[in-house]
């Protein structure tokens, strides 16, 4: 990616989204930290996503847009709370005061609205005013970019694929990032499982650019939605050779690929990866020893969080995991402190309906109570989408539940178990988690 590639001032105002900014410099080193945002790759010539905002706050510090995509990302990472995040919160109050005291363009007014909206919690909110943006401006990738990811965080699986619907009209071949726009698209289609769209279309994206994540990312899922695994395999060997089927396997996977990334990155999303993987391996019955404990370093200081309820589910699988009772009860605790006033926090209401009922069956789960694990978390099963994430992360608690029910003394919960089992194959016929998990269960109750 070179410099000189990316649009300045007037190449802006030729594509109708025009900046409030007089500098070249920081009109294209917004464009350089949207594009890495968008490509999901930090590119180090650039000096990464961060040396390109710490450029662009010393090329302009009062450029309202370029506080809107700095903090903006801060928050939409998920990393960090602004309810105790002081210097996130002073730098969401900052882009208010900036936008406040500019004459900037309604476009740009919005998105720093939005921003201040998701900040608080109020996705759905925030969600509404990057689709106002969109209805005036449909090539506004950073708008529907935001949009797409906090969909993503509430589960919205239909909003998220008709917002990347209505855009696609206007986008034209030659726009920067145009090819980008199918690796969304067909997430958006997978999510409503509409496969074979989803596959053609991310597809199209990888002819267009063969190193795009999210397309890559929406052709691996459809293959373990519909648990064609050899299929599967092949495409992500085609991507990367270290790819196996085998819990050995898997286990060196985690600790040369998963884990090691999910340090060096500190990305939230490499973080639930490497929790839902060990998760996922001891349900199946493999001893995964101390990595529990070296991932609770990493999840231990999000404890207090409380961004989103996937990521605390997630935290919870680790305290578990490594046997820390107290940091276990303190997360239960401080969701059900918030879910007394969640005010217009999105995560926060919902945590007295799902969030806590799903940390206590995880828990009940923890202490060999699968009983009750499995009176909390079935009532459950048709909601549990509302916490975010995809279907196949969150299928992991369609397996824990199956996993309690096999478990439990109770032979109605037998039954249960095996009904699930038989509306798992009905939907991903020949899946071979499903086939070990029929004979576990035929092992166990006969």
């Amino acid at each position: 990616m070179s410099a000189s590639s990316f649009r300045d001032c007037q190449a802006w105002k030729d594509e109708a989204l025009p900046l409030s900014t007089s500098s070249n410099e920081a009109s294209k080193l917004y464009d350089a930290i949207l594009t890495q945002y968008v490509k999901w790759r930090n590119d180090e010539t650039l000096g990464g996503i961060e040396g390109c905002i710490s450029a662009i706050q010393t090329a302009d510090p009062n450029f309202v847009m370029g506080h809107v995509i700095s903090t903006g990302l801060e928050l939409v990472a998920t990393m960090s709370s602004p309810r105790l995040d002081e210097r996130l919160a002073s730098a969401v109050k900052r882009a208010v005061e900036l936008a406040n005291s500019q004459n900037i363009s309604p476009r740009e007014k919005l998105h720093v609205k939005a921003v201040e909206l998701f900040s608080r919690g109020n996705f759905p909110k925030a969600c509404e005013v990057w689709e106002d943006i969109l209805l005036d401006h449909p090539t506004d990738m950073l708008a529907l970019k935001f949009a797409h990811d906090a969909y993503f965080y509430m589960g919205a699986q239909t909003p998220m694929r008709d917002s990347v619907a209505r855009v696609l009209p206007h986008w034209k071949p030659h726009m920067p990032l145009f090819s980008y726009l199918k690796g969304q698209y067909s997430f958006g289609l997978l999510e409503t499982r509409f496969y074979d769209q989803a596959l053609k279309v991310a597809l199209e994206g990888l002819a267009l650019t063969p190193d795009d994540a999210w397309s890559v990312h929406s052709v691996a899922h459809v293959y373990e939605m519909r648990a064609e695994v050899d299929k599967g395999l092949d495409f992500m060997e085609s991507r990367e050779k270290d790819w196996q089927e085998e819990y050995e396997a898997a286990l060196q996977i985690y600790d040369s690929q998963v884990f090691k990334r999910c340090k060096a990155s500190g990305a939230m999303l490499d973080i639930v990866d490497a929790c839902s993987m060990l998760y996922r391996l001891e349900m199946e019955g493999v001893c995964v020893k101390d990595r529990w404990r070296e991932l609770l370093q990493i999840t231990g200081p999000h404890t207090d969080d409380h961004v989103t309820l996937f990521n605390d589910l997630h935290f919870l699988m680790v305290s578990l995991g490594a046997n820390e009772a107290g940091a276990s009860q303190r997360l239960l605790e401080g969701l059900q402190e918030l879910a007394k006033e969640p005010g217009d926090n999105q995560q926060h209401q919902l945590a007295k309906s799902i969030g806590i009922p799903m940390c206590k069956a995880m828990m009940e789960y923890n202490q060999g109570n699968y009983s009750r694990a499995v009176a909390l978390l079935y009532p459950l099963r048709y909601h549990v989408v509302d916490i975010g994430g995809s279907d196949a992360q969150r299928d992991l608690f369609n397996q824990l539940l199956i996993h309690a029910a096999m478990k439990s003394e109770n032979k109605q919960h037998h039954k249960l178990g095996r009904c699930l089992l038989v509306e798992r194959d009905a939907v991903r016929p020949n899946s071979p988690l499903t086939r070990r998990l029929t004979q576990k269960a035929l092992a166990l109750h006969g």
